[in-house]
């Protein structure tokens, strides 16, 4: 048992390093295939979708409950690598590499949620502190593209995406072989479309959900501008370049530590009180973010950009544990994945308005259209805790 959890920790890692390696190398693929400006919005939005489609399918078929979580999680990660690596072919089109990154994302589904469903086979008590682990590692794998990226810029693009497909391939094989269906499993019977749709009528589970989807609509939209945040920093203020990749990877990297943070703090305070501190946070840093904009000093800029990096993420492994708390055993691979899918499907929409204001207003009040997110969310978690205390 001590050593699951670092195993599946560094097998999320190692996995999740496919998400967001297109956004990494997106320069040079923009260049090499001849796209347009646009094409980086839609590539994450791909992914994105890719994921969403996934976890339904995956949801819908009650999957991670039915079969083994640690063989579809090597199944899922091996496709996914291979997907992955078949952008590297000079044939691809535009079309061609919307498809193989859609196809990524499709298969991470059964990486992220299986991977918590995995760990809330292992440690049902302090299932918060595990999942800050957890969600840690998806974060820096998240994260790491970018700091193989500016740390072998002189390098080719696909080496860079080539690494991601290994790492990916051996974490699948990390879980295959070393964590096994966990004790506390209970498998689910036979396909039963109609309990994913039951599930919301659980107050608890509802309010651990809508506080997620709130969290959603800030979280991917942000990481997938810190670089252009960086950019434009560096253009309003004249101030010497940036590594815009080795300061990305750090921004959103912090917020590995700030999950596993987080983790600690809810066995203290509860895993609710630890995503509404988070998520007030976080929507704080929207509201501000055009005065931070103005400052003259980049160590000020930076810090704010680490802490809001922080703060973003770390109610992340909360709402996972609510939602895991709020449903029987055998329904939680399919809860987590549902969330999931609908979560994700809320940060296609968040991207593509960010990407749309982009074209008609400044870079710097562009954040502004993020702070509904974690109101709404915070909203939810205190509409929860309303009727906890009612009952």
């Amino acid at each position: 048992m001590s050593r699951v959890l670092p195993v599946i920790v560094v097998a999320q890692f190692l996995c999740t390093t496919l998400w967001f390696v297109g956004n990494a190398v997106m320069p040079e693929i923009v260049l090499a295939f001849e796209l347009d400006a646009q094409f980086f919005a839609r590539q994450t939005s791909s992914v994105q979708f890719g994921f969403i489609s996934g976890t339904l399918v995956y949801a819908l078929l009650t999957v991670a409950d039915r079969f083994s979580p640690s063989k579809v999680f090597f199944a899922s990660a091996f496709v996914a690598a291979a997907f992955n690596l078949a952008v590297l072919s000079d044939s691809n089109n535009p079309a061609s590499l919307l498809v193989l990154r859609f196809m990524t994302g499709f298969f991470l589904a059964g990486i992220y949620p299986v991977g918590m469903k995995i760990a809330a086979d292992y440690f049902e008590k302090g299932l918060g502190k595990s999942l800050g682990f957890l969600v840690g590692a998806l974060v820096l794998g998240t994260a790491f593209p970018h700091l193989l990226r500016g740390y072998l810029a002189d390098l080719p693009w696909k080496y860079v995406v080539g690494a991601s497909s290994c790492f990916g391939v051996a974490g699948g094989a990390l879980i295959l072989l070393f964590v096994p269906d966990g004790p506390h499993r209970r498998a689910a019977g036979k396909v039963n479309v109609s309990m994913t749709g039951k599930m919301f009528t659980g107050k608890g589970f509802r309010s651990a959900a809508f506080g997620y989807f709130g969290h959603m609509w800030e979280l991917y939209a942000f990481w997938t501008f810190v670089p252009a945040i960086l950019t434009t920093y560096t253009k309003l203020h004249r101030v010497p370049m940036l590594n815009i990749s080795v300061w990305s990877f750090v921004i959103i990297g912090v917020g590995c530590f700030a999950c596993i943070a987080a983790g600690y703090l809810s066995n203290q305070i509860g895993a609710r009180a630890t995503a509404s501190i988070a998520l007030a946070a976080s929507g704080f840093c929207c509201l501000v973010s055009p005065l931070l904009f103005s400052a003259e000093s980049p160590v000020l800029f930076l810090a704010f950009l680490v802490t809001w990096g922080a703060m973003v993420v770390a109610d992340s492994p909360m709402f996972s544990s609510l939602v895991a708390a709020n449903v029987s055993p055998e329904q939680r691979g399919t809860a987590l994945t549902l969330v999931n899918c609908i979560g994700f499907s809320i940060t296609i929409v968040s991207i593509q308005v960010l990407s749309w204001l982009s074209l008609t207003m400044p870079v710097q009040y562009l954040f502004l259209a993020l702070a509904p997110g974690p109101v709404l969310g915070l909203v939810a978690l205190a509409q929860g805790q309303a009727r906890s205390a009612n009952h």
